[in-house]
């Protein structure tokens, strides 16, 4: 029987927490828009004026009294910007700020024709165009004479104008019917929200001429592919902490991103709905004999803007880089943080966390981070410690250093009520917390007890959030300190939903109700802001962060979030990740066994196996459950795990290079397999296997007792390499293939080069100085290509001084050519290639020669050629990877 030491909050699938949560039935604003009526607007064409933001014109909905100002705006690099606001609103309403990294700067537009009924618009070459119809108003995107996208073709336009509270008490009339008074005050539970503004929200819907796909809109326990809601739950987006959510739930959980990404043969399209209230999401697909297909988007949100922006693609590495472009590019991270994280939360002690860092040492087990949770401060007083548990903070980071391994500490966003505080006293005295309705300091309950909760969209805040990071200020903290943001949804334990009041007041006099799914990605502004500062801008931070939106991106690494260890929870945590790197949070992962109760042997093993294959790596577990380091089990289980482990760090240099991708380019680390078969109809939904970047594909076991796996290897001309084995598979099938325990289910997709460590280190830091080898697969005409990036790992220098090595591999012809594929990168890594292995030969060479920079002539060099593998390994080189050099084979 477990020791339960702390309670959970939250709720527990089947259990008296899911009550604790709305669904959309029991939202006022979506109960109003979707019982109508239905709006019909008339776009007013004697209002079009072009300017250099686009066209603007006004609407007008005969049955109400105020009018609608459109601006439509196409911006360069295909991307169309729609934004609707009241045309003279009685105050302005909120619009999302310091998401976008800047405007879109916006194309010339062209009134081409107009007609009683419509107008015609194009811009730039033509290629694109938007006809808008007068009555009832829709904008139809156009491709040539194709359409891509109509804007509110089905009449769900919906904005609810502010006004001012009526001057009676509500609270005393007795004739209002309980519709009405949710207009201005809504109960759930024993909670009240008083909305200011009475009703403010907005809807609006996107027909997707053609696609029969849709994907994105994070974060739900699903599948990748997004479920026809159109007799289910909406897919919300609200952030909130709820433990151990249910499966195929569409109610909010912890982190939100308004993506949704379509995908058909010749296009990826991509909606970005750019508004942090409460959200719901619906997803209508055309009936199969709809002709042409197409599938409905709905959007409704309960105050700000619509903000819409389509991304036109067309290839998927188009689409992902409009994004980038409008939202931020990913972080590169430093390299630490792709190596393995152990973390517990417990009460554990600094001498009781060192002899744990011992014994990674003592059992072979390469790691790189050590985490402590909420039990590390003094009472649950964020930027402290507990001076029973960690009486020298400083040199249990030194023993750390000395070996290069990091320390993350837990930091929650509530700041217990504690007048002898310093730091409470701070925030209380310099205003830096979120206020209540009735402009007293919010006051809720936390781990910590009563506490109040710093108000992030406040530039003030986030500078004094960030000193507090300072080596000076952070009694006990080191530059080697990185952080943990959790319970920043925000949690609010006496909340409702367990989350703050939707009418708390934020800077600007603005309600928590606009900005509500934005509040994790202002503190993720301040802990980057703070750790930079804290290096002088010299070192990458990391941070991982429980709650997320759009952009956070490029501040922080997520996870799913707080997860049982069953069967389910292993295999949905594929599809959640995907959905999460579709939309762009590409540094993401699931906790390693769950966090509670206790995982068999098998369901650890393969969730091991499962994560080493996922950008974030971490073992997380309760205190309630039996601990789980890896040294704990029978020793055959130990074995496989030290086993995962390394090969996550001999894999490492491409997980970096992969990642280097997503910083340049935007391309998401993992990737659905249409991504890279964007042709291929028939794997557009698969989500139990998946492309880490465009050569490896990852296909792992979820289910218990397997000894046969299907796998499915997309491209009708294209090969496969078992990794393990180098067995060739043909493209275009469904394979059914044996497994062992010990089986990672791996494949090389043939055209491509990977390299990766010879040998694992005790962290990261050892790859610095370790030796490539590198695996050619070929494809059927005998071509391939790939690269390795290379920097120190850690700092900006990559950036500010150029001190990179990124180089390409090509073979074609039997030649591998080593290159620069890049001129700006100036780093000496040091770093010499040892062995190269080519997969895939049509027969025994009779030679090989290498032919080296400056040297007029090949040196001959001694190969074994595996018949069985059909395969070529050249060893015991040393060809440095920043020098240029062939390999010819004869």
């Amino acid at each position: 029987m477990v020791d339960v030491k702390q309670p959970i909050p939250g709720g527990v699938p089947g259990g008296d927490g899911k009550h604790k949560y709305k669904k959309s039935g029991q939202v006022a604003f979506y109960r109003r828009q979707m019982k109508g009526p239905t709006m019909q607007y008339e776009a007013l064409f004697h209002t079009i004026f072009l300017s250099e933001k686009g066209v603007h014109f006004e609407l007008l909905e005969p049955h109400l009294e105020s009018k609608l100002l459109v601006c439509l705006s196409p911006c360069k690099n295909n991307i169309i910007r729609i934004v609707i606001d009241e045309l003279l609103p009685i105050k302005s309403r909120y619009r999302v700020q310091d998401v976008l990294t800047k405007e879109p700067q916006c194309e010339k537009v062209r009134l081409e024709q107009q007609q009683d009924d419509s107008v015609m618009l194009a811009w730039a070459s033509g290629l694109y165009s938007c006809r808008v119809w007068r009555q009832p108003f829709r904008m139809v995107l156009l491709c040539e004479d194709q359409e891509l996208v109509t804007f509110n073709a089905e009449s769900k336009l919906w904005f609810e104008n502010l006004r001012e509270c009526p001057l009676e008490d509500k609270e005393e009339k007795k004739d209002v019917s309980p519709e009405e008074d949710n207009l201005w005050r809504e109960t759930f539970r024993t909670f009240v929200d008083i909305k200011a503004n009475g009703p403010s929200s907005i809807g609006a819907d996107l027909r997707l001429h053609g696609f029969q796909n849709v994907f994105g809109v994070p974060e739900h326990p699903d599948t990748l592919r997004l479920a026809d809601t159109r007799n289910d739950e909406p897919y919300r987006l609200y952030n909130l902490d709820v433990f151990a959510c249910e499966m195929n739930s569409h109610l909010g959980i912890y982190g939100s991103v308004p993506f949704a990404v379509a995908h058909k043969q010749d296009r990826t399209l991509g909606v970005f709905w750019l508004n942090a209230s409460d959200s719901f999401v619906h997803v209508n697909y055309s009936q199969e004999d709809s002709l042409p297909p197409h599938t409905d988007i709905h959007w409704l949100s309960e105050s700000g803007v619509i903000d819409c922006m389509v991304l036109l693609g067309p290839s998927p590495a188009q689409m992902y880089r409009q994004y980038a472009e409008l939202t931020g590019y990913h972080a590169l991270p430093p390299l630490f943080s792709l190596g393995y994280h152990h973390s517990r939360w417990d009460d554990d002690t600094q001498e009781a966390v060192a002899e744990v860092d011992d014994k990674f040492d003592h059992h072979r087990i390469p790691y790189d981070v050590m985490w402590l949770d909420i039990e590390h401060t003094r009472g649950k007083r964020f930027f402290t410690w507990n001076p029973e548990l960690f009486p020298d903070p400083a040199r249990l980071q030194r023993q750390l250093e000395q070996k290069n391994r990091k320390l993350v500490v837990i930091i929650n966003p509530p700041i217990m009520i504690d007048p002898e505080w310093s730091l409470y006293r701070e925030g209380l005295d310099g205003e830096l917390f979120v206020m209540d309705r009735q402009g007293q300091t919010f006051t809720g309950t936390s781990w910590a007890g009563d506490s109040h909760y710093p108000d992030f969209s406040n530039p003030r805040t986030r500078a004094w959030y960030g000193k507090c990071f300072s080596l000076d200020r952070y009694k006990g903290s080191t530059p080697l300190l990185h952080v943990w943001a959790d319970m920043n949804e925000p949690t609010v334990f006496s909340g409702p939903e367990l989350t703050m009041p939707k009418d708390a007041l934020h800077y600007g006099g603005w309600e928590h109700r606009d900005l509500h799914n934005m509040y994790s990605f202002y503190q993720q502004m301040a802990l980057v802001d703070s750790l930079v500062t804290r290096s002088g801008g010299t070192e990458r931070p990391f941070i991982l962060s429980r709650a997320f939106f759009a952009g956070t991106q490029r501040l922080a690494a997520v996870w799913t979030g707080d997860n049982l260890s069953t069967w389910e929870y292993l295999k949905i945590s594929i599809p959640m990740c995907l959905s999460m790197c579709v939309t762009a949070l590409s540094f993401c992962g699931a906790d390693i066994g769950g966090f509670i109760p206790e995982p068999s042997p098998e369901l650890l093993i393969r969730w091991y196996q499962a994560a080493c294959l996922q950008p974030f790596f971490r073992g997380h577990s309760s205190m309630n459950t039996v601990r789980r380091e890896p040294w704990l089990f029978e020793k055959n289980v130990t074995d496989a795990i030290r086993s995962v482990i390394e090969e996550r760090y001999r894999l490492l240099p491409y997980w970096y290079t992969v990642f280097y991708r997503a910083h340049v380019d935007g391309l998401p680390v993992l990737r659905p397999l249409w991504l890279e078969f964007p042709e291929e109809k028939s794997i557009f939904s698969v989500d139990h296997q998946y492309m880490i970047g465009d050569a490896l594909m990852a296909c792992p076991v979820t289910e218990s007792g397997v000894a046969e796996l299907e796998v499915i290897f997309p491209g009708a001309e294209q090969l496969w390499y078992d990794v393990k084995s180098a067995e060739v598979h043909h493209g275009g099938g469904t394979l059914s293939l044996p497994v062992t325990l010990e089986t990672i289910p791996l494949y090389q997709r043939g055209g491509t080069v990977v390299c990766r460590a010879v040998a694992v280190g005790t962290c990261t830091a050892d790859l610095q100085k370790t030796p490539l080898a590198v695996t050619v697969a070929l494809d059927a005409q005998g071509v391939a290509n790939g690269e390795v990036y290379l920097d120190d790992g850690h700092t900006f220098s990559y950036r500010d001084k150029g001190e990179f090595c990124l180089r390409s591999f090509h073979m074609m012809a039997g030649r591998l050519q080593c290159r620069a594929a890049s001129e700006a990168g100036s780093y000496k890594c040091g770093i010499a290639v040892s062995s190269v292995e080519v997969l895939g030969l049509r027969g025994q060479p009779s030679a090989v020669r290498i032919y080296t920079s400056g040297a007029a002539e090949g040196v001959s060099v001694e190969y074994e050629y595996n018949p069985e593998r059909r395969s070529l390994t050249v060893g015991e080189l040393e060809l440095g990877v920043e020098d240029d050099w062939d390999i010819q084979i004869c």
